[in-house]
């Protein structure tokens, strides 16, 4: 079995940015209550709210309806995105230099197909997907 690694920065930070999607144009809503519903930290989702301001992906709004809000559309935004503002480049393999050409070439070739799927799939596609869709097993390291 190939190993991909998302560590939780960027699976909760994904969470986090579809939970923001799904309530888009709906005013501002606190990181407690995605914590709550989602039973995550609320002090890790303050962790990873700063970053994700910072690279200009969601905005803050101060006061008693304060929260978070997208900084652009759900369309706009991609899971690549969220996950190279979180986790960093995205890597297969570390040391490729030292690997032979064919076994670069494939580890190219599956870092390229795994970026085009990050790059191409957006958080208005990701509300699209069926919840109740068999869930296979996954393990992701990047």
């Amino acid at each position: 079995m190939l190993n991909v690694k998302i560590s939780t920065k960027g699976r909760y930070g994904l969470t986090l940015m579809i939970e923001l999607a799904r309530n888009y144009g709906s005013g501002p809503i606190s990181l407690k209550s995605i914590a709550e519903q989602k039973e995550l930290s609320n002090h890790y989702l303050e962790q990873l709210a700063t970053p994700l301001r910072n690279a200009g992906l969601i905005r803050s709004v101060r006061g008693p309806y304060g929260g978070y809000t997208l900084a652009k559309e759900p369309k706009e935004i991609t899971a690549g995105d969220v996950i190279r503002v979180l986790e960093g480049p995205i890597t297969l393999v570390e040391g490729m230099e030292n690997e032979e050409a064919a076994q670069r070439k494939l580890w190219k070739q599956i870092r390229d197909v795994i970026k085009e799927v990050l790059d191409t799939t957006t958080l208005e596609d990701l509300l699209q997907y069926d919840d109740d869709e068999p869930q296979d097993d996954y393990m992701f390291y990047i």
